[in-house]
């Protein structure tokens, strides 16, 4: 399948990239803020914007906050306990609705994760345009079969899956009917070692799964995402904030406006440039041809009646008269006029 439909939009290898600005909990809570983020994503040429769909009770062990285990994959200190960090971040069902209503004003598609059937059937009453499930579920096949079963378009981030775990989970996808899946390469490190990136897997897993193939970038800065798409993704998913020093989990490692504006314009850049496979030469680049290449000239003053030879010959610009390659044509015949050194040579000078 060369192409999936998201909403008003169809992605694929031969469509410009479509970029998600993942602010995911970056809201920190606070609407005034995720609205704000909206605007920027919307300003910076965004396509979509994607939150994250879980509860205190959805996502996390009561034993996990028993241990008040502490997630460091980034230096940021934190504040409170696990639990209090989740209860502050997590967005209420009526905030769901009131971001989707924003998004539908300012013309970005509102999307998010769901980590249950319940934040599923959520997403499912918010008319969200297609499904995205994080690298953490891609072996919870019981909400992989509930998701697809709705019959959306379902983007499959890899983290942390060897390949083995990544068929199993298409599988899962096909067996409910749906054939609208987008995979995303994906490593689960924030950020990640560039060693580790491995971006040569976007188009191995386009050929192995015969799907279009996305990024969902955890890097610093946007140079790694770019060079996804000179792959061949057709999706970049970007964490999305504000500014970098707010409090939170993965404010550090997501894209700024700046950044994220410049990602962009230059993912649609690099699209464009990659073009065709077949060797074209520009209309642009026919006519550079005029001053960039050679035309024969003679090398001295030459009478009429002299039979030229190799030697009598030059090639400098421009290249509007008989170009070098065609000196062939033109030694051994007799001049038909007196020739100045370093007059361009034509074809009626000869006889």
């Amino acid at each position: 399948m060369d192409e999936v439909k998201l909403g008003k939009y169809v992605v694929g290898k031969n469509h410009s990239p479509y970029v998600i600005a993942e602010i995911g909990a970056n809201h920190n809570g606070d609407m005034a803020i995720a609205r704000q983020l909206i605007d920027v994503a919307k300003e910076c040429g965004c396509n979509a914007v994607k939150f994250q769909s879980w509860t205190p009770e959805s996502l996390i062990s009561q034993e996990e906050y028993d241990n008040n285990q502490v997630y460091t994959d980034s230096p940021k200190k934190h504040f409170g306990s696990l639990r209090e960090m989740v209860k502050a971040y997590y967005l209420r069902k009526e905030q769901h609705f009131e971001l989707k209503k924003y998004c539908l004003k300012v013309g970005l598609d509102f999307c998010s994760t769901p980590f249950s059937y319940q934040e599923v059937d959520l997403l499912e009453e918010l008319g969200v345009p297609f499904y995205k499930i994080a690298s953490m579920d891609i072996n919870n096949f019981d909400l992989l079969a509930y998701v697809s079963s709705k019959g959306k378009p379902v983007l499959l981030s890899t983290g942390m899956a060897d390949l083995a775990e990544i068929e199993r989970a298409v599988h899962v996808i096909e067996r409910e009917g749906n054939r609208q899946i987008i995979l995303l390469h994906c490593i689960s490190i924030y950020p990640p070692d560039f060693k580790d990136i491995n971006l040569n897997n976007i188009p191995m897993l386009s050929k192995a799964f015969d799907y279009p193939v996305g990024f969902s970038d955890h890097s610093i800065g946007i140079s790694i995402p770019l060079a996804a798409v000179a792959l061949g993704s057709c999706i970049i998913e970007k964490h999305f904030t504000l500014d970098k020093d707010m409090p939170g989990w993965d404010h550090e490692i997501s894209a700024d406006p700046h950044e994220m504006k410049a990602l962009v314009c230059e993912s649609r850049n690099v699209f464009t440039a990659l073009g065709s496979s077949r060797r074209i030469v520009s209309e642009a680049e026919l006519e550079k041809r005029k001053k960039f290449r050679r035309s024969i000239i003679v090398n001295a003053d030459l009478p009429a009646g002299h039979v030229l030879r190799g030697s009598d010959l030059e090639y400098k610009r421009p290249g509007t008269f008989i170009p070098p390659s065609d000196k062939g044509l033109v030694i051994g015949r007799v001049l038909k006029n007196n020739l100045t050194a370093g007059k361009i040579l034509r074809m009626e000078d000869l006889l």
